[in-house]
């Protein structure tokens, strides 16, 4: 444990964890835990726990059942398309920024993920797809260094990663194009607008399974 992490304030670790678990589809839309069940499977205490859930719940990530339960929206259609719409206004322009700025390393690290992504793929393994998906993501935009915008689109990230997961878990992980490559190939040719037309396209295609799973 490194000296950061000693000093790291429980609520926040606490905070971190359950986010991660929403974030990466851990818990589905719909579902509802206790509170003390949280307390139970994050190995926490009260306080810390309660911390987490009313941030989380500010940012509109969990909702309060009653009976000392909290869970995850349902996403309705159009907020879907409103959230579809903010993510396509701010990530390929994150994109681009990044694609400016990347370096033969920050393109070696994203081959990493990537191939990581892809071994999941090919295990059909949806816990790590979301976990490297998001990662692939996080790491580009990172490089941009624009973290007013990156902390808008990791909210909206956040709000998305449930039905991320229901429509990973209906469609599986080899259904969709590989966008992740595009982005990459580009970044090497140093094509800035293909950089942001890939990320423009993956969003979008996620977005239409996502649409299709949620049909009725």
């Amino acid at each position: 444990m490194t000296q950061d992490q000693v000093k790291e304030p429980a609520h926040q670790i606490v905070y971190r964890r359950l986010r991660d678990m929403i974030l990466c589809g851990e818990m589905e839309p719909g579902q509802a835990v206790t509170i003390q069940g949280l307390v139970a499977e994050l190995d926490a205490g009260m306080t810390p726990v309660r911390e987490a859930i009313r941030r989380l719940t500010s940012e509109h990530a969990l909702e309060f059942k009653g009976n000392r339960r909290v869970g995850l929206p349902i996403l309705s259609r159009t907020e879907i398309d409103q959230i579809a719409f903010a993510r396509l206004a701010l990530e390929p322009q994150l994109a681009e920024w990044a694609a400016e700025k990347a370096t033969a390393d920050d393109i070696a690290a994203l081959e990493a993920i990537d191939s990581d992504l892809n071994r999941a793929i090919d295990r059909g393994d949806i816990q790590t797809y979301l976990i490297q998906n998001y990662h692939f993501h996080r790491t580009l935009y990172a490089v941009s260094q624009a973290e007013t915008v990156m902390a808008l689109a990791d909210a909206l990230w956040l709000r998305m990663g449930p039905s991320l997961r229901v429509m990973r878990g209906r469609f599986g992980t080899a259904t969709l194009d590989d966008r992740h490559a595009d982005a990459i190939a580009a970044l090497k040719d140093g094509d800035t607008a293909g950089v942001a037309t890939a990320i423009r396209l993956d969003i979008e295609q996620g977005f239409n399974q996502i649409r299709l799973s949620l049909k009725d």
